[in-house]
């Protein structure tokens, strides 16, 4: 299994949005308006048994990563180690991440190099 499927396995979907917004039962699942529009009657449709979201209203709708993407603006790896963190997981970075933060920082360090470097040439 991997670590996103820990995560979303870990995650209670009802317990997550609730923390962002007032949650009204519905039969077997919890309605609520639609954060990401205006509307005056509930169309947000959370669904604990299959623990995803749709928005009737919108069309919008996911699992918990989508829900935190969308609503804070994240991307995937940012919604990953939030809710991994919210789970008690801890994420294994992965030797491409790796090989990435290195590049960065080789990259980083290049271009402090070639900003001092007209300094000696003057």
């Amino acid at each position: 299994m991997d670590q996103a499927t820990e995560v979303r396995e870990k995650i209670d979907i009802v317990s997550l949005i609730s923390e962002y917004l007032p949650l009204k039962k519905m039969g077997r699942n919890f309605k609520t308006n639609c954060p990401f529009h205006n509307e005056n009657t509930p169309s947000f449709v959370i669904s604990p048994e299959r623990q995803i979201w749709h928005c009737f209203g919108c069309n919008k709708g996911g699992d918990a990563f989508t829900f935190l993407m969308e609503y804070e603006n994240m991307e995937f790896p940012e919604a990953l180690r939030a809710l991994a963190k919210k789970a008690g997981i801890t994420i294994k970075e992965t030797a491409f991440r790796k090989e990435n933060i290195r590049k960065r920082k080789n990259i980083h360090h290049q271009q402090s190099s070639i900003k001092v470097l007209p300094l000696y040439l003057n």
